[in-house]
């Protein structure tokens, strides 16, 4: 392991980024971390460890991205801690470091994304964004007609009403739902409102991958479906806040911000 290890600056030196000599001042300003913690002149760094310089992951040049599809099983909790129990990286035990996109309650089933591209994290997960994500959600009685307009039009819960989404009756205790959101257990918490309760759950789309993998197996993603979900995800980019650790925006579209909204950083993700 030692051979794999890299000073700090040489490392960036070798991303591109800049040279040696600015990669030292950049780490001297403060400007510099390594799984988001501001490192000492002189540390090391191993292909494992996540660098960033002003909030943007950086990579070494040689390093391949990953991105997989997976089915995450029932039980097992999506964190990388690894000191909690079925926590899903020891789980899909893959060679190398990756990490969840977003959550899937314990309770739930279904498709979540894998990678070790930071970037894509944040794009995915932009609370403005409007990326869809389909489930499939059992309850324990009898679906009404009223019970699909409700969950339809959107429900009151956490200080907030659920935007409006598609919702579809499959079977007599079976309903589709595609969200533009992603509010803490917002299915089973607008479910229990309307007085059902959720006794499966599972994710069968995010954009345009839909699970095709069987429970607790996993599948790198195409290069064209990779491709086409860049493209969808294009546009966040441009969007203003994240679900997930912020990168730094644009110097001018900041000034702006603070300008013209002084209050926006407060605002809560919905």
């Amino acid at each position: 392991m030692e051979e794999q290890l890299k000073r700090l600056n040489k490392f960036i030196g070798e991303t591109g980024f800049c040279s040696r000599r600015e990669a030292d001042k950049l780490i001297e300003d403060g400007r510099v971390t390594i799984n988001g913690v501001v490192p000492e002149m002189g540390t090391k760094v191993s292909p494992q460890d996540e660098v960033r310089i002003d909030g943007k992951i950086i990579r070494d040049n040689t390093e391949k991205l990953i991105y997989l599809a997976f089915n995450k099983p029932v039980g097992i909790e999506c964190t990388t801690n690894l000191d909690v129990r079925d926590n899903i990286v020891d789980y899909i035990n893959y060679p190398k470091r990756i990490f969840p996109i977003g959550r899937l309650d314990k309770a739930s089933e279904g498709l979540i994304f894998m990678t070790n591209d930071g970037d894509i994290v944040n794009k995915i997960l932009r609370a403005r964004n409007n990326h869809e994500k389909e489930y499939t959600v059992t309850v324990n009685k009898p679906i009404t007609d009223r019970f699909i307009e409700k969950m339809g039009n959107g429900v009151p819960i956490l200080d907030t009403i659920t935007r409006k989404c598609k919702v579809e009756q499959i079977s007599k205790y079976i309903f589709k739902i595609i969200l533009t959101q992603g509010l803490n257990r917002q299915i089973r918490r607008m479910c229990e409102y309307l007085g059902y309760e959720v006794t499966a759950l599972k994710r069968i789309r995010i954009i345009n991958i839909s699970l095709d993998v069987p429970v607790g197996r996993y599948r790198d993603l195409t290069d064209a479906e990779i491709k086409e979900l860049n493209q969808l995800i294009e546009p966040s980019s441009k969007t203003e806040e994240a679900s997930l650790p912020r990168t730094e925006a644009p110097k001018r579209r900041t000034e702006f911000i603070k300008r013209d909204d002084p209050r926006f950083k407060k605002k809560g993700d919905y």
